[in-house]
């Protein structure tokens, strides 16, 4: 426990911006990036931006995200460039930059609390210099990164494994749906007819929030999680509550797709659980037309390299970068007898099956290790507070 590791060693409560320089970055234009580029470029979360030939911060410094996934706390061991989307965490020689990383990890949901509505959403500076940190001797700081690092590694050997799979299992669904382009006729034995989305699809409706006194969940951006494309998390609205953008009615088997910074490629299939539940303007909505294609033929049609690359090449905008509804209907996906498109649904489904499912193989292994890295996480950074002070800065 950590108090064998302290053996009566004072720990001093600080103010973040006490005792650490807190630096914001600078914005690089789309332009000014490159995809091969020498040092990734951080902006709002974890996924690089994009490189760049030089770099303003070095290696082994925590970020805080304030514009995109505002309030994660990122950690690079590579030099990188800083945003002004990013603030970096300077520290003192008494303070281990790792040590200040995973105790920031377990305030990550108070960070996120403070986000600021409004204008564009982001995090006040005065939020992030009067979080309360602890600083024990550097000893026991060092000796509490090296247990959690101990736990970190066996988590990315896992997932580097998991990583392999998905890439087969990427490269077979795209060998499993990749169909010639200018032949009616696919080399297995049926014909195949080429449809853009837009033909495929039936019109969806949105909400007329005049007329209603229920309640509805709602899928934001943040809801739909790009590890498994499953909706993760909801919020409750109603006509009182609901944001500009929750408008459009989503139904089962509706598959969404997000169009705002579309090549992080976050989309999903709408289960029973979610019918007539209400999405953000966001998403492109595609309801299938049944007598054309399959709901699930849209969805491992969307998942393909050769949509991403679509997207990529259709979007506009630097800071945000979107793709718009109309564009999206316009990629064209092959259209096989709906006995094929059966088929080769049920291949993928296995495939996905047991790439993904967090109750089986090597997905489940990966959440018992995160949640008991997380259990000891928070027990090795248990401390107690000097004078009442509580960690997010109150007294």
């Amino acid at each position: 426990r950590i108090e064998k590791l302290l053996k009566g060693q004072p720990v001093e409560w600080k103010k973040l911006g006490e005792v650490s320089n807190i630096l914001r970055g600078k914005r690089l234009t789309k332009k000014e990036l490159f995809e091969n580029g020498k040092y990734p470029v951080f902006h709002g979360g974890l996924i690089p931006l994009g490189y760049y030939n030089k770099y303003n911060r070095k290696a082994n410094q925590t970020m805080i995200i304030n514009t995109g996934s505002i309030g994660e706390v990122v950690w690079s061991d590579v030099d990188f460039w800083s945003s002004d989307g990013t603030f970096v965490i300077e520290t003192p020689e008494n303070i281990d930059d790792k040590f200040l990383y995973y105790y920031l990890k377990t305030k990550e949901y108070y960070l996120k609390s403070q986000k600021r509505e409004g204008g564009v959403p982001t995090i006040d500076k005065n939020v992030v210099k009067n979080l309360q940190i602890p600083i024990p001797p550097l000893p026991v700081q060092k000796e509490i990164v090296r247990i959690l690092d101990l736990f970190t590694e066996l988590t990315t050997e896992l997932t580097t494994e998991l990583t392999a799979r998905r890439k087969q299992y990427a490269y077979y669904r795209d060998k499993l749906l990749n169909f010639d382009p200018q032949m009616n006729a696919d080399k297995r034995g049926f014909e195949v007819e080429w449809k853009t989305l837009g033909e495929v699809t039936l019109p969806i409706r949105n909400i007329n929030w005049k007329n209603e006194n229920r309640s509805f969940q709602y899928i934001d951006l943040s809801s739909v999680s790009r590890d498994n494309n499953k909706i993760i998390e909801t919020k409750t609205i109603n006509m009182e509550n609901a944001p500009s953008r929750a408008q459009r009615i989503v139904k089962e088997n509706d598959v969404i797709f997000a169009t705002t910074r579309p090549t992080l490629h976050r989309f999903c299939l709408i289960t029973k659980k979610y019918d007539n539940a209400i999405c953000s303007t966001g998403f492109c909505v595609l309801r299938a037309n049944k007598k054309m294609v399959l709901p699930k033929w849209i969805f491992y049609n969307i998942s393909t390299s050769r949509f991403k690359n679509f997207t990529e090449k259709n979007q506009s905008g630097s800071a945000y970068p979107a793709i718009s509804d109309k564009k999206v209907k316009e990629f064209k996906i092959p259209v096989p007898p709906l006995e094929k498109q059966k088929e080769i649904v049920e291949i993928l489904d296995k495939f996905d099956a047991l790439t993904n499912s967090i109750s089986e193989g090597l997905p489940r292994e990966i959440e018992l290790r995160q949640k008991q890295y997380e259990y000891y996480r928070e027990l090795l950074l248990s401390f107690a507070t000097a004078d009442n002070a509580t960690a997010d800065g109150r007294r």
